[in-house]
């Protein structure tokens, strides 16, 4: 997989990204990552609908678990238009865990960690970590990318109010 040229840090230290690059205006890749049955869900499974990606390093650390939280709160008060679709590589088992123990109810939550193929796509995957970065991405009704953010430091959290505008004007 080859290096792309989103630049990001990870506690401070310039890290490099795998895969390519994603950019507003580009039609969407279809993807397939492992559901928390261990089942394929694909980004054509959200077809005709606003997909938000809500991607982080693992649900075992405090500021994804807050991501995942934030979105999940967000989902509530959205139209069923919209879907967040929350991935990283943490196992689907460990995501079904933390989703139940929190009462994450809104966001799907599926992992890459099998063929690495939603980060090959997108270039969310951290080189050596094999850990996805911190970031959104939103996808409209007809597969096209409207709004991008690879968050510079990926211990921060993403930018929520800007990609939640971003798919509430797509409905």
């Amino acid at each position: 997989m080859e290096k792309n040229n989103i630049q990001v840090t990870f506690k401070g230290n310039p890290i490099n990204l795998l895969g390519k690059a994603t950019q507003v205006g580009q039609k969407a890749e279809d993807f397939t990552v492992v559901g928390n049955g261990l089942n394929p869900v694909k980004l054509s499974d959200y077809s005709g609908k606003v997909v938000i990606l809500s991607v982080f390093p693992s649900l075992d650390t405090p500021v994804c678990a807050t991501q995942n939280r934030k979105f999940n709160e967000a989902a509530a008060g959205l139209s069923d238009e919209i879907v967040i679709l929350g991935l990283s590589v943490d196992l689907p088992f460990a995501q079904a865990r933390f989703c139940g123990a929190e009462g994450i109810d809104k966001v799907v939550t599926a992992s890459d960690y099998q063929m690495h193929d939603f980060s090959a796509k997108y270039g969310f995957l951290i080189d050596g970590l094999r850990l996805l970065t911190r970031g959104t991405v939103v996808i409209d009704k007809t597969g096209v990318v409207k709004f991008v953010e690879y968050v510079p430091e990926a211990t921060d959290e993403p930018n929520y109010e800007a990609a939640l505008k971003a798919a509430k004007e797509l409905v």
